[in-house]
């Protein structure tokens, strides 16, 4: 499944220059690797390295498509598996300014391949905003009552903030969270800081990923964008 799953992206992420691209629609992809998958301060893969990939089709409205897709531990926080080794997760929204805002608006269905019913559907909103060298966004996710989550709502709201000078070689981000309901019946706060440097089409990241439920952990990464 694993195997199958990257080659198909790979060969799309490679495809994606040559794409035949119009004045309306642009596909961007990614793939890489994390030293730790790391979901709002949970190990998604048992703190070992994970496989990762994305694509995203953007329309000239606002309106895109995106899946990602990462390995992860058959038995990760909140799955309660059953043999599932791979996160696939689609993800439809508009992104655009309202009133000199950034603005997103999605939804999102986690898939778990060869999992015992652990798919869940989610439907996050962020607004944030660029001043030069400083950003900042707000954001909140509701996963409504469902099976995979035994019919209990689970909710996130986060925060973040990043600084990136032209003449800086890295640029500095921190986040924020908090989360209750079905993966964190007693509450949970995450915490974030890093930086990252851009080098083209390749990406570095390290950062100290925490929280109140699992000790803290650099987690270091490298992707190639197309």
């Amino acid at each position: 499944m694993k195997k199958s799953i990257f080659v198909v992206l790979g060969v799309l992420c490679f495809a994606c220059p040559a794409w035949a691209q119009t004045s309306d629609w642009s596909l961007t992809g990614t793939v890489g690797i994390v030293s730790d998958y790391r979901y709002r301060g949970y190990s998604l893969s048992d703190e070992r390295p994970a496989l990762q990939g994305g694509l995203t089709a953007s329309h000239a409205s606002g309106f895109y498509g995106d899946a990602f897709v990462s390995t992860i531990d058959e038995y990760g926080v909140g799955l309660d598996g059953d043999g599932a080794e791979v996160e696939i997760t689609g993800t439809l929204g508009w992104a655009g300014q309202v009133s000199g805002f950034d603005v997103d608006v999605a939804a999102s269905a986690y898939r778990y391949p060869d999992g015992d019913d652990v798919n869940y559907v989610e439907f996050p909103v962020q607004i944030g905003r660029t001043y030069e060298l400083l950003g900042w966004a707000i954001g909140v996710a509701l996963a409504p009552a469902q099976a995979a989550l035994g019919d209990e709502e689970s909710r996130y709201g986060w925060s973040s903030l990043t600084y990136a000078p032209a003449s800086w070689p890295v640029s500095l981000r921190g986040s924020l969270g908090y989360e209750d309901g079905a993966f964190a019946p007693d509450g949970k706060t995450d915490w974030s800081v890093g930086i990252a440097r851009d080098l083209g089409r390749v990406s570095v990241d390290l950062s100290w990923i925490d929280s109140d439920a699992e000790n803290g952990v650099a987690v270091a990464s490298v992707f190639v964008n197309f």
